[in-house]
C-alpha cells in the first residue's frame, strides 16, 4: 500500500488550537531526559525544538557534571542537574525523574543520553510510565535486546524517531521496502514509528503510514534529530494525537529546513538555525488560515 503524503492542509487542521486567554499551564509541559559529557548540545537542542513549538513549560533533567553547561545556554527551559557517573546518568537519578514526570504531560528521552548500562537501565525504568513518550537516540538503542519494554507500552503513545541505524539495532528489515517494514514494525509493536530520512515516514500501529514532503540534505547533521523530537514532544503536550504530533511534527521540522536552506544554503544551516526557523514553519502553514 503506498504511503499518504502530508500536505500543508493536513498539518494546518491538525495544530492544537491555542487558547486567546490561555496560560502556560494550558499548552503543555515536557520532560526532555538526555545529555551527557560530550553530548550537551543534543538536550539543548531539543529542549529548543520544544520551546519554538507552543510548549508552555519545558523541564530538562541532564547529568549534575554537565548541568552548568546546560543552565548557561537554556533560557527558554528549565534545566536541572541529576546524578551522573563518568558524565553519564545513572539509575539514582530514577526517583527524582519519576517526581518530576509526575508533573509533566509527556517525557522526551533518550537526546544526547550516552550508552552505558546505567543508562540503559534508566531508561527501561522510565518507560514504565503511564505519559506518552517520544524515544529518540541513545533512548532507542536502550532498547536493543529489550523489545519486551516496548511491547509492554502497547495501549500507551509511544513515539520512536530512529534513523536507519537505529532501526536496524531494534531488528528493523532495512533492506526491504521502506513503507512496508515500518508499518510491519509499527504494526509489531504498537507504537508510532517516525522513520528519519530522505522523505521521511510516519508508520501507525493501524497500518497507515504517511510520508513526509519537506526537508532537505541540509538537515543530514547531527543535532537535527534533537529538534525533531523537541517539536513532537511538543505538540503531544499541547493535545495532539501520536499520529498527529509525529506528522505535524515532520512536516514543520522539514518545512523550517527548507526555509533555512533558502537563506542559508544546504551547506551552511546548522540544527541551531533550524530550530530558530521553526516560528517562521509554523507562520507559513497557518498564514493562509487568516
Amino acid at each position: 500500500m503506498k504511503p499518504q503524503e502530508v500536505t500543508m492542509e493536513f498539518v494546518r487542521e491538525a495544530l492544537p488550537p491555542r487558547k486567546t486567554d490561555g496560560h502556560k499551564g494550558d499548552f503543555g509541559k515536557v520532560l526532555i531526559v538526555g545529555g551527557a559529557v560530550g553530548y550537551t548540545g543534543a538536550p539543548y537542542l531539543a529542549a529548543q525544538g520544544a520551546a519554538r513549538s507552543g510548549c508552555g513549560l519545558v523541564f530538562l533533567g541532564v547529568p549534575e557534571t554537565i548541568w552548568p553547561v546546560e543552565a548557561e545556554k537554556c533560557v527558554c527551559a528549565m534545566p536541572f542537574p541529576l546524578p551522573d557517573k563518568n558524565g553519564m546518568l545513572t539509575e539514582k537519578a530514577l526517583k527524582a525523574l519519576r517526581e518530576r514526570l509526575s508533573e509533566c504531560d509527556v517525557l522526551a528521552l533518550g537526546p544526547g543520553l550516552g550508552r552505558s548500562p546505567e543508562t540503559q537501565r534508566l531508561t527501561l525504568a522510565l518507560l514504565e510510565t503511564e505519559k506518552p513518550v517520544v524515544l529518540d537516540a541513545d533512548g532507542i538503542n536502550a532498547l536493543a535486546g529489550h523489545m519486551d519494554s516496548l511491547d509492554a507500552r502497547r495501549g500507551r503513545v509511544t513515539v520512536l524517531t530512529p534513523h536507519d541505524g537505529e532501526f536496524a539495532r531494534l531488528g528493523g528489515d532495512t533492506a526491504a521496502d521502506r513503507a512496508d517494514t515500518s508499518r510491519n514494525f509499527a504494526e509489531a509493536h504498537g507504537c508510532v514509528l517516525v522513520r528519519k530520512g530522505h522523505r521521511t515516514l510516519v508508520a501507525t500501529p493501524q497500518g497507515t503510514v504517511l510520508e513526509n514532503p519537506t526537508g532537505n540534505s541540509g538537515l543530514a547533521k547531527g543535532g537535527s534529530g534533537d529538534v525533531l523530537t523537541g517539536v513532537i514532544a511538543a505538540l503531544l503536550a499541547q493535545g495532539a494525537t501520536a499520529v498527529r504530533a509525529a506528522a505535524c511534527g515532520a512536516y514543520l521540522h522539514g518545512l523550517a529546513g527548507d526555509l533555512c536552506a533558502g537563506w542559508l544554503t544546504e551547506y551552511g544551516m546548522t540544527p541551531q538555525d533550524v530550530a530558530e526557523a521553526l516560528p517562521s514553519a509554523f507562520q507559513t502553514v497557518l498564514i493562509e488560515e487568516r
